[in-house]
């Protein structure tokens, strides 16, 4: 297996991944989605909400902010010493105190882990008109998006076979440059030409093969080599995603080798 990496930022990368089969290059974009543990606000205490929302809408969008922390530093409810009943190692306490007329955002939340904070601190909260408040404790947890959607750090994920175009002497009519939704072919002297750094734009819809007359372009992919791309809502690094997607195959493909072995 090979990794030649395109993009890479902190929230967004983008790599080749080759030598593996379909099935690998899926396990790998669904573990992505939803195998990865990361902080999000699970449960709220009110003590004074005269804001416009509801209890029940002011704590779905308080769980809906991302969160950015060290996971390794906690454990999942159910794996905690604790039983899930609740301690520093697997729950992180924070407040919200505000009062109109002001717009509370993201950034107004106090955490009282300091590693624990909003992945951004702009996301508004609500509007709070004159004479309005909202005093709240949130308490952050440790989950997966196998659990519920608030705790989905890759928000984005997907993949495609890399393509390969073959070119055969033609007459230049250049209708195959026309129809190339993606622009990334010329014709250079004598001949159709596409850059070694374009071919990963290909869409492989395979509109210049069909424009061809003279069958001199063909489109096809390598079925072991996939462009992947994926972002994050910022809970954690898109280097740390793909580690801990990676790793959660390896441990699943473990658990299941020793179930397989007691047979």
């Amino acid at each position: 297996m090979d990794i030649d990496i395109l993009e890479l930022s902190e929230r967004k990368t983008r790599f080749i991944l080759s030598g593996v089969s379909v099935s690998f290059a899926n396990a790998l974009r669904r573990s992505i989605l939803a195998e990865v543990p990361v902080m999000a606000i699970d449960e709220i205490n009110i003590y004074d909400n005269t804001s416009v929302l509801f209890d029940e809408q002011l704590s779905l969008r308080m769980g809906l902010i991302p969160l950015k922390a060290d996971t390794k530093d906690f454990s999942l409810p159910e794996e905690c010493t604790c039983e899930g009943k609740g301690c520093p190692t697997c729950q992180v306490s924070m407040t919200l105190s505000a009062e109109g007329p002001k717009v509370v955002y993201s950034g107004d939340i106090v955490s009282s882990d300091p590693g624990v904070c909003p992945a951004d601190a702009t996301i508004p909260i609500v509007e709070l008109k004159e004479k309005h408040k909202v005093v709240l404790e949130a308490i952050a947890k440790l989950g997966t998006y196998r659990k519920h959607a608030k705790w989905q750090v890759g928000v984005v994920s997907g993949y495609k076979n890399v393509p390969i175009l073959t070119f055969k002497e033609c007459d230049l009519c250049g209708e195959c440059v026309k129809v190339c939704p993606r622009d990334i072919l010329n014709i250079e002297g004598d001949k159709v030409k596409i850059a070694d750094n374009d071919i990963i734009e290909c869409s492989l819809c395979k509109l210049c093969e069909e424009a061809c007359e003279m069958d001199a372009i063909s489109v096809d992919y390598d079925p072991e080599s996939f462009v992947m791309m994926f972002e994050t809502s910022g809970g954690i690094t898109a280097a740390e995603l793909a580690v801990e997607a990676a790793n959660s195959i390896k441990a699943r493909a473990q658990k299941m080798g020793e179930i397989l072995d007691t047979l």
